[in-house]
């Protein structure tokens, strides 16, 4: 037996397969970890570590790797996949198989077993096959393949107890030695690597054809892949999402802005031994703004980001790609660019990072750079304040209609700043991709609303709150230090206005927006105390709102702009800094910045002269 490599484990195993065959399911059930997996192909875009004991007590370390079709890479991700297995880092290695398209796993399987004869085979999803009608034989297909196979279920957890028991025993089993230095890499003889050969499969180890299921998926597809029913299906299901997200923050964000208050009056009593500058500052400051930051975008992320994930684990989102993959091949890009659009939607930040799921780099950084075109949720506060405001009275489903309008402008700018990209930085780069549709899952709606909160809204919430907390600090000193009869931001306000009225806005909305750079949520109360000229940032209900843009010669040019340079204008600091580690390039987190800047000055001033 091995010795120990350290204290923490004694072997390290692989666990590979092809996109979305389940093995961060399987990672997490051996694991006891909670790897974020989702309904489509390339999920697991870097290589995730954990441990687990065998029935004998060794530790394993297990590392997942990257989703591969093959071992020649034709992407990062494969490359990161092919080089672990080729280093021999490795003392085994688990290959996880899909049991609905088991013939076209075997060619990964090939590519595996000539780099290592130290294999066991899980062949995953055998629920989903089951239910479908599909039978495999695992003895017969061991026999054919001469390794060990064990049919698992990893969501439920069926075949993991012997998936460990055979892993033992493989790794505790004696190895082959060389018989000789030179050798071809097909010789059983000479190294013992056996090479499967997937061109056929013996009569019996695959039964039934899967027929009642596979009508099922069908006729949903030809819904949702049917190039005309296609988009007015989908733009049904994000109008549902939008009018739920709106509709049902509203109350929740009011209860918690009242509790925040309760806890500010206590904390400014509690803090009244301080001098008053002092206690402003980190009263009226910080957790102002921290306060406002977090009522404003708590409810929507609950809610927003379990709906959406509810529709990523079914597997509506590949057919989302899948529909606009015509529309982002005609501009250079790569259909899986919808997704990380709609990941944007909740975050542009998680979106930039969703980008890894797309394969060829060409496509990737057109999808990083235009990913904030995409309204996060931190900018639906402000669409919809305004919106209700200037256009949809009373909001409910007006609101959500002008969202998705809103929306569907953001997908059309992204797709024509993506074929702009595509034709000029980026005409040289070469682009390829694969484009998979996954089966219909049933979600898990428990697991899906604990992950959705812990693993998105909190994380989030967090990096705003990082950022939140001194940017409150700074607008405090800037509205109450006054230079001559006016303080810094009044200045600055007064400095920035020729720029504002050639867009069709004024100082203040531009002061507004800059000092909301680490969060789009404190906009509309910096507006309000610019309008109002407190030092304080201001909690206006929405008609006190109206009344005071009005006051402050709003008309519906004005909000019409404000709408479109809410939509296009540069990304918060948290996702600039994502652009920054995902790209590792200071040039292209520059162009992150400045392209949708550019698009939303633009857009703005033509706005204007067409409605003078």
């Amino acid at each position: 037996m091995k010795q120990q490599k350290n204290r923490e484990y004694n072997y390290t195993v692989a666990l590979a397969g092809s996109p979305n065959v389940g093995k961060s399911t399987i990672f997490n059930a051996l694991t006891g970890l909670k790897q974020h997996t989702g309904n489509w192909t390339g999920k697991t875009v870097e290589t995730a570590m954990g441990y687990f004991d065998l029935p004998c007590g060794e530790r394993i370390q297990l590392i997942d790797l990257p989703g591969c079709y093959s071992l020649v890479p034709c992407s990062d991700e494969e490359a990161v996949a092919g080089d672990f297995l080729e280093s021999g880092k490795a003392d085994a290695v688990i290959a996880v198989l899909d049991a609905n398209c088991l013939k076209r796993c075997l060619m990964l399987l090939e590519g595996i077993t000539k780099l290592t004869s130290n294999v066991v085979v899980a062949v995953n999803l055998v629920d989903e096959a089951e239910r479908a009608g599909i039978k495999i034989d695992a003895k017969l297909l061991s026999e054919r393949l001469s390794l060990p196979v064990i049919l698992c279920a990893g969501r439920s957890g069926r075949g993991i107890p012997e998936l460990k028991k055979s892993l033992e025993e493989l790794l505790h089993a004696p190895k082959e030695e060389k018989a000789c230095d030179s050798c071809c890499g097909s010789c059983t003889a000479c190294c013992g690597v056996r090479a499967v050969q997937p061109s056929f499969l013996p009569d019996g180890v695959i039964t039934g054809e899967g027929e009642g299921k596979g009508k099922k998926r069908a006729v949903l597809d030809t819904l949702l892949t049917n190039r005309f029913a296609a988009f007015p299906i989908m733009l049904l299901m994000l109008l549902g999402i939008l009018y739920i997200t709106v509709v049902g923050a509203n109350k929740p964000s009011e209860w918690l802005s009242s509790l925040f208050s309760v806890i500010g009056n206590f904390l400014s009593g509690a803090l009244s031994f301080l001098p008053d500058m002092i206690r402003g500052a980190l009263v009226d400051g910080v957790y102002g703004t921290l306060s406002r930051v977090v009522s404003v975008m708590l409810p929507p992320m609950a809610i927003f980001f379990p709906l959406f994930t509810l529709a990523e684990d079914f597997g509506l989102l590949p057919r989302l790609a899948f529909n606009l993959d015509r529309c982002f091949a005609c501009c250079g890009s790569c259909g899986k660019q919808a997704l990380t659009m709609c990941m944007g939607l909740g975050c542009n930040a998680v979106g930039v990072t969703g980008c890894r799921i797309i394969p060829g780099r060409k496509e990737r950084l057109i999808a990083i750079l235009t990913n904030c075109f995409v309204p996060c949720n931190g900018r639906f506060p402000l669409l919809i304040a305004v919106i209700t405001l200037f256009f949809a009275g009373s909001g409910g489903i007006t609101s959500a209609l002008m969202l998705a309008a809103s929306i569907i402008l953001s997908v059309l700018v992204t797709l024509a700043v993506s074929f702009f990209l595509s034709r000029t930085l980026f005409r040289s780069q070469p682009s390829h991709f694969i484009l998979e549709l996954p089966p219909y899952r049933k979600p898990k709606v428990g697991e899906v609303i604990v992950r959705s909160i812990l693993d998105r809204t909190l994380k989030i919430l967090g990096r705003a709150a990082v950022v939140a907390a001194p940017a409150g600090l700074i607008i405090f000193v800037l509205s109450n230090i006054v230079i001559g009869n006016a303080s810094v931001l009044s200045h600055i306000c007064a400095f920035l206005d020729p720029l504002g009225r050639f867009m069709g806005l004024d100082g203040s909305i531009l002061t507004a927006f800059i000092l909301s750079f680490p969060a789009n949520e404190l906009v509309l109360p910096l507006l309000g105390m610019l309008y109002s000229s407190s030092s304080l940032l201001s909690d206006l209900s929405l008609p006190a709102l109206g009344g005071l843009l009005i006051e402050n010669a709003w008309t519906v040019r004005t909000a019409l702009c404000f709408l479109i340079f809410t939509l296009f204008h540069w990304p918060c600091s948290t996702t600039l800094l994502t652009v920054k580690k995902e790209t590792g390039s200071r040039g292209l987190t520059a162009l992150a910045f400045l392209i949708p800047t550019a698009v939303g000055i633009l857009l703005c001033a033509g706005l204007k002269l067409l409605l003078p």
